[in-house]
């Protein structure tokens, strides 16, 4: 069997990583309970939305029809506020009837798009716009510029419209935000949430197995029958 001495260090680096890594398991446990009791569509906000009907326009422009002094890589139809626009490089968005660009939507037509999206039952509180965002936003790695749409609700309902062409990008609300926060814990991506090959997370796996591992060890090492055998 194995020395006294030996057998006294394997215990402690076990108790020891056990309460280094505890609330680090404690959280991996934590999260993938929730991850596996909640439903991902709720998550996600859809009992906050409504199906949109597409909408048919006619009288539209051709191409040649209004004046855009650069080669066109990529066009796209899109409607904004019950109006057609043609949505061209990614950039720029021209009026598909009158042929004016349009710099940015305002807030009203944001308030449409949203109101498109959303069920009827939920009221605006406030609108605003905004620029900026940090690493740790709820509307990180979306277009910006975009209106930030508050609604009066338990959830802290938020609804986001990109500014550049209109689109609908996103609702957030409570149960997202606790989502978001357990993901963070569970994949250790301190920064950003969504990376899985971060130091840390590296770094607290390989502890986790080496913890796991040394419980092995001990439970062999200190087992009666273990030793009723090899004294055998």
């Amino acid at each position: 069997m194995v020395k006294r001495k030996t057998a006294i260090i394997i215990r402690k680096s076990h108790r020891y990583l056990g309460i280094f890594l505890g609330i680090q398991f404690l959280m991996w446990t934590i999260s993938g309970l929730y991850f596996s009791w909640t439903d991902i569509d709720e998550i996600h906000g859809d009992q906050f939305k409504k199906e949109v009907q597409p909408i048919s326009h006619n009288n539209l422009l051709k191409l040649d029809a209004f004046s855009y002094e650069y080669p066109i890589s990529s066009l796209e139809l899109k409607t904004i506020a019950s109006e057609p626009y043609y949505w061209i490089n990614d950039s720029v968005l021209i009026h598909a009837q009158l042929g004016n660009i349009k710099e940015k939507i305002s807030k009203e037509d944001a308030l449409k798009v949203a109101s498109e999206y959303l069920i009827g039952s939920l009221k605006v509180k406030s609108i605003d716009f905004i620029t900026e965002v940090g690493k740790h936003h709820e509307y990180r790695g979306r277009p910006l510029p975009a209106y930030v749409i508050s609604y009066d609700h338990p959830e802290n309902i938020k609804a986001y419209v990109s500014a550049l062409d209109g689109s609908f990008q996103r609702v957030r609300h409570q149960s997202w935000r606790w989502f978001d926060f357990l993901w963070m814990t569970h994949t250790m991506d301190y920064e950003g949430r969504d990376n899985f090959n971060t130091i840390v997370l590296r770094v607290f796996s390989l502890l986790g197995l080496i913890t796991v591992l040394s419980g092995f060890v001990l439970w062999y090492i200190s087992s009666p029958t273990l030793r009723k055998i090899f004294k055998r």
